[in-house]
């Protein structure tokens, strides 16, 4: 798992902060090989199993299939949804960069499957987390954003939209304004599920097997 340092990353001015993450993705984008690059792979006719960015089982009915590559979406509600989609992303193979979101629950994403070696966390990018969300793009298949509040135009947005989809990657907003979105997703905490020592479902006490969460797409 790659963690940037924020206090580093603070420390320099806004050229030398793209200049470092350029390097990042660049090598981040050798490992993942020549296949995984955006603007190679968006000039390639993809089969389906790559065209689809894979997605949790609760979404499925929402979105059949998957998320189209290129996709920008906006996530609101319950904190499982995204770290849902993370995991599922990682555990099939995918690179997931987490911009902004220095509260998201990487433990409850490895519990759900997610290779956090395919991740790569910047708890805190700055005041402008869609720049660093935008470079990120070039060495990644997901990136999830946090705005912190932020408002995004609806002209920025759509320059943000053409570089998702022709760098190949998907981009999931939250806990912010994002203008012009084709794709918004709700998630809701529903219950919970209890298991005791022996797996069984115990009343009153025991360990968190699993979070039911009731989805929506708006």
């Amino acid at each position: 798992m790659a963690t940037a340092n924020a206090l580093e990353i603070r420390q320099l001015d806004r050229a030398e902060q793209l200049k470092q993450l350029r390097r990042q993705m660049a090598a981040v984008s050798g490992k993942v090989g020549n296949g995984h690059r955006g603007i190679e792979r968006a000039a390639e006719v993809l089969p389906a199993s790559e065209s689809l960015l894979p997605i949790p089982e609760s979404l499925a009915e929402m979105v059949p299939g998957g998320l189209p590559r290129g996709t920008v979406a906006v996530l609101s509600g319950a904190g499982s949804l995204p770290v849902s989609m993370a995991a599922a992303a990682t555990a099939a193979g995918r690179h997931v960069a987490i911009v902004g979101l220095p509260d998201l629950g990487l433990l409850a994403a490895a519990e759900m499957g997610a290779d956090l070696s395919r991740m790569a966390v910047i708890p805190d990018p700055g005041a402008d987390p869609v720049e660093v969300a935008a470079v990120l793009m070039d060495g990644m298949d997901l990136v999830l954003l946090g705005l912190g509040g932020r408002s995004v135009s609806a002209t920025r947005a759509r320059a943000v939209v053409a570089r998702a989809r022709q760098k190949g990657c998907t981009l999931l907003v939250m806990r912010g304004t994002w203008q012009g979105s084709a794709i918004r997703l709700a998630a809701k905490l529903h219950g919970y599920e209890i298991a005791g020592r022996q797996g069984a479902p115990m009343p009153g006490y025991g360990r968190i097997s699993r979070v039911q969460l009731s989805m929506c797409r708006q």
